[in-house]
């Protein structure tokens, strides 16, 4: 064998008994397909994203309406939410029950969704009445229900 041939190569024996490389074939280069997030004209359009552009809400409103979409992100706010939108103001008891959970889980959500201005709430002696801080909260959930109506379709 010949010492000085590289290991990635077989070896077979011709009919003289010398040892003779023969090279590995090499791996066929897979074609790549084109990337589907890239464009290839950068602006179609130039004047409407100009306009797109110039009515983008700030940086401060979509972090403050991303905040308010984590907060209707989980399903035991949702319920509260729920119940307040199908049985209007309620007592945090009442609403604990209706969601199908404990009453210091729900003030704590309720919290929450208090600091965010998404409901308010009404004192009376030591009980605390909650509801939809306006008609924008309410419309949004139903939206949002009325949407999930027609998904599958």
């Amino acid at each position: 064998m010949d010492p000085d041939a590289p290991a990635s190569y077989h070896h077979r024996l011709n009919t003289y008994s010398e040892v003779i490389p023969v090279p590995q074939p090499q791996p066929q280069p897979q074609p790549q397909p084109a990337p589907l997030d890239e464009c290839e004209i950068r602006l179609v359009d130039p004047e409407r994203v100009t306009a797109v552009r110039a009515t983008m809400p700030s940086d401060e409103a979509v972090t403050s309406l991303a905040e308010v979409f984590a907060l209707l992100a989980d399903p035991s706010r949702l319920r509260l939410l729920t119940s307040l939108l199908e049985g209007g103001e309620l007592c945090v008891c009442d609403m604990a029950a209706a969601a199908g959970m404990g009453e210091s889980a729900a003030s704590h959500a309720l919290r929450l969704l208090r600091a965010h201005r998404v409901v308010k709430v009404r004192r009376s002696g030591r009980m605390a009445f909650y509801s939809l801080t306006d008609g924008h909260v309410r419309l949004l959930l139903d939206v949002a229900l009325e949407h999930l109506g027609h998904a599958d379709g």
